[in-house]
């Protein structure tokens, strides 16, 4: 793996829990298949949102959440809430069994895991603990599907294999612009925990990722790397905008979320 002390990543490899809905089939029949208008919620937001200890450690899974939860308050109020790094330590901690000072257990984790902790027990906050509303998976490969749940949620959040070529290993940061590169190296060093809230006419994302700077990832990206992609329903985004995944009612979502939270 490239030695590379400011960019860390951190996802293992997907699980396939099938008590995830899955959007495509939420909205088989109901959705007409064009890609709404380009959107990017996090278009007003600050430049540097903070690396959530994803430059020392391998916590992007949490770290991801906590970027959510800055786009999804900065819509709903106008000003972005960030939680201190010592409340993404203690998620990390809790959901995937980091001791602090011992890097044996500093072993990343895995969405679908942190997806169901995070429904189920909820994750800490300064105030309390956040529960997710819902998680329903999207099909990485569908423009519309991904595209829609952004317009919907805020944030799509990404999961995916990382190629060599995307974390030099000369201490350069990872290229802004995520693209299929043949000719480079291609062996693929781990795993990686983005989210996404914007989108371009031609469906390249817009992606939040170490927190330092906004990066863009191709469709051709998207489609040879990205291995899975959630859509997370909010309360505050709920409330404030009013949208859900798929546009279903939080008592559908709550029926669809019955088998996860058992």
């Amino acid at each position: 793996m490239p030695r590379h002390p400011g960019f860390k990543l951190g996802r293992q490899q997907r699980e396939h829990d099938p008590r995830f809905p899955h959007m495509s089939a939420l909205m088989a029949g109901r959705r007409p298949p064009v890609m709404p208008p380009p959107v990017d919620w996090s278009a007003k937001m600050l430049p540097d949102l903070g690396m959530m200890l994803n430059d020392q450690l391998g916590d992007c899974t949490c770290a991801a959440i906590y970027h959510m939860f800055q786009v999804w308050s900065f819509v709903a109020t106008g000003t972005m809430y960030t939680e201190p790094d010592s409340i993404v330590l203690r998620a990390y901690e809790l959901i995937d069994g980091y001791v602090p000072g011992d890097p044996r257990t500093d072993q990343g984790g895995v969405m679908q895991h942190v997806m169901r902790y995070w429904l189920k027990k909820g994750v800490p906050m300064s105030s309390g603990v956040n529960k997710a509303l819902a998680v329903v998976e999207i099909d990485p490969q569908s423009d519309v599907d991904v595209t829609a749940a952004i317009v919907d949620c805020g944030a799509v959040n990404i999961g995916f294999n990382v190629p060599a070529y995307l974390m030099p290993d000369n201490g350069d940061p990872p290229p802004a612009l995520w693209d299929v590169d043949p000719d480079a190296d291609n062996h693929i060093i781990g795993g990686h925990d983005v989210i996404a809230p914007g989108f371009d006419a031609s469906a390249t994302l817009n992606i939040i990722s170490w927190g330092t700077r906004t990066y863009r990832m191709t469709k051709a990206f998207r489609a040879k790397f990205v291995t899975e992609m959630y859509a997370i329903a909010n309360t505050q985004w709920v409330t404030a905008r009013g949208t859900t995944p798929g546009g279903l009612s939080v008592t559908q979502l709550e029926q669809q979320m019955k088998a996860l939270r058992a």
